[in-house]
């Protein structure tokens, strides 16, 4: 039990504190581990022994107090800069520890750290109910809660003159952009960050103590409040840019986005070094950017080949609402300690408006702090008063501090206001009058720290004013040139890392040879059935490994898992790095890919893949967190700054990908249109009706295919290992950088007739049509994926011989030129018919319906398919087996 419930029995806790000053092992280890926090251990025999029951009564309620304070200090903070009034804790009161204001100035031990308790009161206050609240109870680490106290409760360092004016400064020009902006473009949205500018100084210093930390690389996400101030005044995007945007003059063919999604980076000087300081390009979906910033600075850290995750830090700018009601902050949460994920910390700030769009916290949370969410990591939480910029600074150095020291994540509550509506054509005083009175009270933050920085000396007025002056001049100039000399937005262009990959029109690439030597393919096979010395492999995967060295020797064909680590062998090998994440991948789904080996007995792990050339890329295979949203847009982030690699993720049942699908539609599908971001991200989606029910069938080809437009996808359905290892490679081999969408198999995955020979893979490249010349054929199947292996089968058994069938592999881009050349060998009247399991209104029917229009090329073009179904497939494997023989007899008919 925890001594510190037992209020009102202090007469018991004395008593026992008279037994352990007699002889501490004389009680049990929980009381002995209370009675030495008292910190009486370090007094020394003597002076305990002359400790007596009234005094040992005394501490342990002052003890009691301190603890109170630690805990929940936090609650009765002035954080809140509208100075509305918080209820008091009533264990922060004497009274409810049984003291008084008699025991004031009774002496207290020295490990107190105060003489009276009149002074550690005094202490107590000033460290725990001040501007800053430190939210620290739920941390499960003695260590970090110790360190925490001994930062809180001791001297704090004073902010140094310099840092305070480069504050200041950084506040007066958050302020005053604002300001020009409303003027010069009345009306626009710009999402004010008015009421919270104290962000600006907080991200310019977080980067500058980055960069004193030996850090390279910074990473930010944040949503659309106060997106253009940082862009301006922390990352260094040119106010001539910003000021084009607002006048939408865009190039043609530019459709690009609003200007409060857009990202920038720039190469910042810091008073520790130069720091490249990137803000990740975002979409409305709120809280969305959160684990693609971190995917991208895993890979930063990863090129770096920096293991310890010190070279690069993670920057979240949080909206208060969105931080308490958008789950994918609590599976961007959870990947901060994984593996596969872990990126050293990140610092999360919470840019708290009090206030959602017109929503209070009583209605957007069922916590005490829109933060709760966060200790679910045992993290420190720093509440803090924006309107003290002291104090905010004091909370970024505690944070950063922390991260740096424990590799963990921190959190800053920035604590404000929104000085207008939601945007700047809203008006909030219809629902939150009372709040809007108060801001309408309040001066500028800036003007309220240049007085007290006055007042100490630190800067002048004059010079205050000069800052203000010289900052308006260079907005000024800066507008009229915009204004005098028109012109286009900038849009983003391929730098850096990107030289060298295209986006744009597919065609306009030409395909690359994508085989590989019979004796490097042989080699590799060899490397991927080789374990380390007195490995024990499990009884049941021996055969699996045997299996690899007959495929090396030509007596066996590839088979699906060998195609696709062949794929992703030869390219690490060639210096390509590989990553693939997903559920279960390491051992795949369907017991297919054993990436990994795992010692019968110890259970150590050896991942052939990693050891199959010396000096070879880097290959990662992690199984991830039953998170699809997370994940996916991890990978997404990391295929951002891995344009060299091969960058995968695979759903654990191709259904499951759509509880991502704001990745695929805000990112996936549109960056390169509205960001001019490349990404060449595979996924990986197991597809097929099987009879296993509505939700282990379909990963909605058709809604990929409803996205593809202007070549911003790739969209296949492969039918043969050879084809998925041509494909693979191709997707880094090319230099254009289009995320695929690969529709994958499942029971195919053992099918005896799903496998190539292994000069296949020696030679040639992916087709994206195969296609087969039939004599006098009555009709074409044209088909995609699992179905032609059903339809080859049913030919056999009729002997229709007269009945070609034609495999599209890929459906996006469409391979136009390959199909018309596919059909070329049958006569016009030589009707079409396209075959899928997937219903009539699923699949790929709908979207080759609406490009063709029954016409096909100049054949007559219809299709087969199950009936228009809400759901993908039945959920009775019987029924499945009805439907898939109605389906086949139809398409010989």
């Amino acid at each position: 039990m925890d001594p510190l419930v037992l209020d009102g029995n202090t007469g018991y806790l004395e008593a026992l504190y008279e037994e352990y000053l007699k002889d501490p092992f004389a009680l049990p280890e929980e009381w002995r581990a209370y009675f030495s926090a008292l910190h009486l251990e370090g007094m020394g025999r003597e002076r305990r022994e002359e400790v007596t029951a009234p005094d040992a009564g005394f501490y342990l309620k002052v003890a009691r107090l301190q603890e109170a304070y630690r805990n929940r200090g936090h609650l009765a903070a002035r954080i809140d800069p509208l100075g509305r009034p918080r209820p008091r804790p009533q264990d922060l009161s004497l009274a409810h520890h049984g003291l008084s204001e008699a025991d004031l100035d009774r002496p207290l031990p020295l490990l107190f750290g105060a003489p009276t308790l009149r002074a550690l009161l005094a202490r107590l206050e000033a460290a725990y109910t001040g501007s800053l609240g430190a939210d620290f109870a739920h941390l499960d680490e003695p260590e970090e809660r110790e360190w925490l106290i001994a930062r809180l409760e001791g001297e704090r360092p004073s902010l140094s003159p310099e840092v305070r004016r480069r504050a200041l400064r950084k506040l007066q020009e958050a302020s005053l952009f604002e300001e020009f902006l409303q003027r010069k473009y009345l009306g626009a949205k710009t999402f004010s960050l008015e009421g919270l500018e104290a962000l600006v100084p907080l991200l310019t210093e977080a980067v500058g103590e980055a960069a004193r930390q030996g850090v390279k690389e910074v990473v930010l996400g944040m949503a659309h409040r106060g997106r253009l101030n940082v862009l301006a005044n922390v990352v260094g995007k040119p106010f001539d840019h910003i000021f084009r945007e607002f006048e939408e003059i865009f190039p043609e063919g530019y459709s690009g986005d609003v200007k409060y999604h857009l990202g920038y980076s720039s190469d910042q000087e810091t008073p520790h070094g130069k720091v490249h300081v990137s803000l990740t390009f975002n979409p409305s979906h709120l809280e969305f950017v959160n684990p693609v910033v971190l995917g991208r600075l895993r890979a930063k850290q990863d090129r770096f080949g920096d293991r310890e995750r010190r070279r690069g830090l993670a920057i979240l700018v949080h909206g208060d609402s969105a931080f308490a009601g958008e789950g994918i902050v609590q599976e961007t949460l959870n990947l901060s300690r994984l593996e596969g994920y872990g990126v050293g910390g990140t610092l999360h700030v919470v840019a708290n408006n009090q206030l959602g769009f017109t929503t209070t916290p009583s209605e957007y949370a069922s916590t005490r702090y829109p933060t709760d969410v966060a200790k679910m990591l045992s993290v420190p939480i720093f509440h803090v008063n924006a309107e003290d910029l002291d104090a905010v600074l004091f909370a970024l150095g505690l944070a950063l501090e922390y991260r740096f020291r424990f590799g963990k994540d921190a959190v800053i509550d920035l604590v404000g206001y929104r000085r207008r509506g939601h945007n700047e054509t809203d008006e909030p005083t219809f629902t939150q009058p009372g709040m809007y009175a108060l801001i309408a009270q309040k001066p500028q933050p800036w003007k309220v720290y240049a007085e007290r920085l006055v007042r100490e000396g630190v800067v002048s007025w004059e010079e205050v004013q000069a800052w203000e002056k010289a900052y308006l001049e260079l907005l000024e100039s800066r507008f009229a040139q915009v204004k005098a000399e028109p012109g286009p937005v900038r849009i983003h262009e391929l730098s850096g890392l990107w030289q060298g990959y295209l986006g744009g029109e597919d065609r306009a690439v030409p395909e690359v040879e994508t085989g590989v030597p019979l004796e490097a393919l042989q080699g590799l096979l060899r490397g991927l059935a080789r374990v380390p010395e007195g490995f024990r492999v499990h009884p049941k995967l021996k055969r699996f490994l045997e299996a690899r060295l007959e495929m090396a020797e030509e007596k066996r064909p590839v088979d699906w898992s060998a195609a696709e680590a062949l794929a992703l062998g030869s390219l690490a090998v060639e210096g390509h790095p590989v990553r693939l994440t997903g559920q279960d991948s390491l051992r795949g789904t369907f017991t297919q890919r054993h990436a990994a080996l795992f010692d019968a007995e110890t259970g150590e792990r050896y991942i052939p893949l990693q050891h199959l050339a010396e000096g070879q890329a880097r290959v990662e295979i992690h199984n991830s967190p039953l998170s699809e949203a997370g994940v996916l847009g991890f990978e997404y982030g990391y295929s951002l700054d891995t344009p060299e690699g091969l960058v995968a993720w695979e759903a654990q049942f191709g259904d499951f990908v759509n509880v991502a699908q704001v990745y695929i539609d805000q990112f996936l599908a549109s960056a390169e249109a509205k960001w001019g971001r490349l990404s060449g991200l595979v996924l990986l989606l197991p597809h097929g009706l099987e009879g296993q029910g509505p939700e282990h069938s379909s990963a909605r080809l058709e809604r990929f295919l409803q996205l593809a437009a202007q070549d911003n996808l790739q969209v296949a359905y492969p039918t043969t290992p050879a084809q998925l290892f041509h494909l693979l490679r191709r997707q880094v081999k090319r230099p254009l950088r289009k995320p695929l969408v690969v529709m994958t198999p499942k029971s195919l995955l053992r099918h005896p007739e799903v496998v190539s020979p292994l000069r296949e893979l020696a030679q040639g490249r992916f087709q994206k049509v195969i296609p087969e010349r039939v004599a006098k054929a009555r009709k074409v199947l044209l088909v995609s994926g699992k179905i032609y292996y059903d339809l080859l089968q049913r030919r056999r058994e009729l002997k229709a011989e007269d009945v070609a069938i034609v495999r599209l592999e890929l459906l996006y881009p469409f391979p136009e030129e390959e199909l018309k050349a596919a059909l070329s060998p049958f006569p016009k009247k030589t009707p079409v018919v396209y075959v899928q399991e997937e219903p009539e209104n699923q699949g790929a029917w709908w979207y080759l319906s609406a490009r063709f229009c029954g016409d096909l090329f100049g054949h007559p073009f219809s299709v087969v398919a199950r009936p228009e179904s809400p759901a993908p497939a039945v959920g009775s494997s019987k029924l499945h087996k009805l439907e898939q023989e109605a389906l086949l007899e139809r398409a010989f008919q």
